[in-house]
C-alpha cells in the first residue's frame, strides 16, 4: 500500500526524523492561509501516488501567499501527468505546502528488503533528486548499500561509513548517524516494503532534511497495523483494483488487450512474460491464489470484462489447492451469468484436470482448450489481435 507524502512526513515526524515545516491545503485559499503562517516563501507540492511531480509541473515555488494560491487554483482539481502516471495522469485533490530551505547538496536515502540477502538493506548516494533506477543503470558505483544484520539492527559503524561515503563531514554524520536509524525504525515498525527520501538535503548552515518521504507498506502485514490502513487514499486507485481487493484477489491493471487469470504470483509472471513472447501484451496482473472459490471466480472474471481493452482472456491454472474442476465450474457460471463475448483460452493442469476438461466441455460455452503454456499463449495472442 501506498501513502501519500504528507502521511509519510507525519510518521517521520513521530520518529524523529528533521522535517520542513509545512501543512495540508485541499483549496488555493488554504494554501495562502498555510503559506502566510510560514512566512510567505514556500513550495508548493501536489500530493498524489507517483513519482517525477516536478517534471509534470506539481511541485511549485512561490514567494508570497497570493502566488501560492495562483499554484494552488492551477494545480487541484486537475490532471498530473508525470512518467508514473500513464497519460492519464492523477487528479490532484490535495496539497502539501512547506516552507523554503536553502539547499547546500542533495542525497539520496533507502530502505528495502534485498530478498537475495534476506535482510533489510540501506541505500545511499550522492545523486539525490535523481530517478535512483537511473542512477543504479548508468553509475551503481554510485550507490552505496549496508546490510542489516536484523539480529543486531543497523550499527553505528554502518550508520557512519554511509555517511562518510555521501562525503559527510563533523557534526553531519552524527546527524546521518540519527537520521538513518530513525528511518530504520520507521522500516521496521510499519513493516515497510520501502522507505525512500530524495531528497536528503543538507541546508546551508549544515542540518539534514527530510525533503521528501515515500513509504510503501507490506499489505500481508495490515492487519498488524489498523492506524495505517486509515492512510489508504482509494482516489489514487484504480477502481478494477480497489473491487479486486474486497475479494482477496491480487490484481494490477496493465496496458495491454490480453486478460489473465492465474493462481500463483510465479505463474503470473511467467503467463505475462509468454504472452510478450507470442507478440501480445497483458492487459493485467490477476492471481486468484491457491484456493480461490467459485465466487471469487466469478469475481474475477467479472473485474476481467470490465477492462474495455480486454479482447481475449488466458486461464492458466496449475490445479493444487485450486482443484481443475473447481476451477471450471466457477469460469462455466461466470461466463453464463456474464453473457461472456471475448473469447477464452484456458491452460490446465493439475488436481482433477481432466475432469475439469470436461465441465468445459460440456457447457457447450466457446472456450478454446491449450495443450501447455506455449500453445495457450499463441492462442490467446492471435484470438485478441481477430477483429472484434
Amino acid at each position: 500500500m501506498k501513502i501519500h507524502e504528507y502521511q509519510a512526513k507525519q510518521i517521520f515526524a513521530r520518529t524523529g526524523v528533521p522535517i520542513p515545516r509545512g501543512e495540508v491545503a485541499a483549496t488555493p485559499q488554504e494554501a495562502a492561509a498555510v503559506a502566510a503562517r510560514l512566512g510567505g516563501e514556500v513550495v508548493v507540492k501536489a500530493q498524489i501516488h507517483a513519482g517525477g511531480r516536478g517534471k509534470g509541473g506539481g511541485i511549485r515555488k512561490a514567494a508570497t501567499p497570493p502566488e501560492a494560491e495562483k499554484h494552488a487554483a492551477d494545480i487541484l482539481g486537475k490532471p498530473l501527468v508525470t512518467p508514473q502516471t500513464g497519460p492519464r495522469g492523477r487528479i490532484v485533490q490535495r496539497l502539501l505546502v512547506e516552507e523554503t530551505l536553502a539547499i547546500a547538496r542533495e542525497l539520496y536515502l533507502g530502505l528495502v528488503v534485498d530478498r537475495a540477502l534476506a535482510r533489510v538493506v540501506v541505500m545511499a548516494s550522492t545523486a539525490g533528486g535523481m530517478d535512483i533506477e537511473e542512477v543504479a543503470r548508468e553509475k551503481p558505483e554510485a550507490i552505496l548499500k549496508a546490510a542489516v544484520d536484523p539480529g543486531t539492527g543497523l550499527s553505528s559503524f554502518q550508520a557512519r561509513k554511509l555517511a562518510f561515503g555521501l562525503g559527510l563531514e563533523g557534526n553531519e554524520v552524527a546527524q546521518a548517524g540519527k537520521l538513518l536509524a530513525s528511518l530504520y525504525r520507521v522500516f521496521l515498525e510499519t513493516d515497510a516494503s520501502l522507505v525512500e527520501v530524495n531528497p536528503c538535503i543538507v541546508t546551508r548552515d549544515g542540518r539534514l532534511v527530510a525533503l521528501d518521504a515515500k513509504i510503501n507498506f507490506d499489505d500481508n502485514a495490515l492487519f498488524r497495523h489498523p492506524e495505517l490502513r486509515e492512510l489508504r487514499d482509494l482516489d489514487e486507485e484504480e477502481p478494477l483494483e480497489i473491487e479486486a481487493s474486497k475479494h482477496a484477489l491480487n490484481y494490477n491493471k496493465l496496458d495491454g488487450n490480453v486478460g489473465c487469470m492465474v493462481n500463483g504470483a510465479g505463474l503470473a509472471m511467467s503467463t505475462m512474460d509468454i504472452i510478450q513472447l507470442a507478440g501480445g501484451r497483458p492487459a493485467n496482473f490477476l492471481d486468484v491464489g491457491g484456493g480461490a472459490s467459485a465466487e471469487q471466480i466469478r469475481e474475477a472474471f467479472k473485474i476481467l470484462v470490465a477492462d474495455k481493452s480486454v479482447r481475449a482472456v488466458l486461464i492458466n491454472i496449475f490445479g493444487g489447492i485450486l482443484r481443475c474442476d473447481r476451477l471450471a465450474t466457477g469460469v462455466v457460471e461466470a461466463a453464463r451469468e456474464l453473457h461472456l463475448s471475448v473469447p477464452i483460452v484456458v491452460r490446465m493442469e493439475g488436481t482433477n484436470v481432466k475432469k475439469g476438461r470436461e465441465i468445459l466441455r460440456k457447457s457447450d460455452l466457446n472456450f478454446t482448450v491449450a495443450a501447455d503454456m506455449k500453445d495457450a499463449a499463441d492462442k490467446v495472442v492471435r484470438l485478441a489481435r481477430t477483429p472484434a
